[in-house]
């Protein structure tokens, strides 16, 4: 079995490797520390399943998802994220994740999501799974931040942070123009002014 990690915190990809190796003792796992690299190895073996976290520099989690689901279809995607499920979890199934796991779950929940998934099944959580009921039955009246793209979600996130358009231009790898662009967007989606409003509004949502 060959198991890919990608998560920018060498801790956690520690963590995640010791608990994998007791029910796996055999397996070649192997780590990547962003998006771009883990996209970069996706070539070089045939993995068995992929583990990666939804926030990373460079390239996202869920952009992640996408191009396995576009070039290696059959390798399931597990997400292991620090985020909240009703945050990102809607999003990860709709881009092809097999699986979505918030890390303080990870130790009692990984192993039998990875035995899931490698059964060709999707592990879906008992809280997951009613998000999901919920967001088919209301799918109308959402709130703002879910009609954003996955990409004005980072730039969202990161601006809630206080972080400066160069800083997250330079850290998603666009220019400033483009991160401007996607803020435009994202006050007009929101209804906000300001990134003090959006600051107010990550943290009314529960997103700091």
């Amino acid at each position: 079995m060959n198991i890919l990690i990608g998560d920018d915190h060498s801790v956690v990809r520690r963590g995640i490797i010791m608990i994998l190796s007791e029910s796996y003792p055999h397996a070649i796992i192997e780590e990547a520390n962003d998006g771009a690299e883990l996209i970069k190895k996706l070539g070089e073996k045939p993995w068995s399943v992929i583990i990666s976290d939804i926030s990373m520099p460079g390239r996202s989690g869920l952009d992640i998802i996408k191009v396995v689901k576009e070039h290696y279809p059959q390798i399931p995607i597990l997400i292991l994220s620090m985020h909240a499920p009703e945050h990102y979890a809607i999003r990860a199934y709709k881009a092809g994740a097999s699986g979505y796991l918030t890390k303080e779950t990870a130790t009692e929940e990984l192993v039998k999501a990875v035995e899931t998934v490698l059964a060709g099944r999707k592990y879906i959580t008992k809280e997951v799974a009613d998000m999901l009921l919920e967001y088919q039955l209301d799918h109308n009246t959402e709130e703002p931040h879910k009609s954003l793209s996955d990409r004005e979600m980072e730039v969202f996130e990161l601006l809630a942070k206080g972080r400066k358009l160069s800083e997250i231009a330079e850290e998603l790898s666009l220019s400033v123009n483009t991160i401007s662009t996607y803020r435009g967007r994202i006050l007009e989606k929101l209804h906000l002014t300001s990134n003090a409003e959006i600051a107010k509004y990550a943290l009314q949502h529960g997103f700091s």
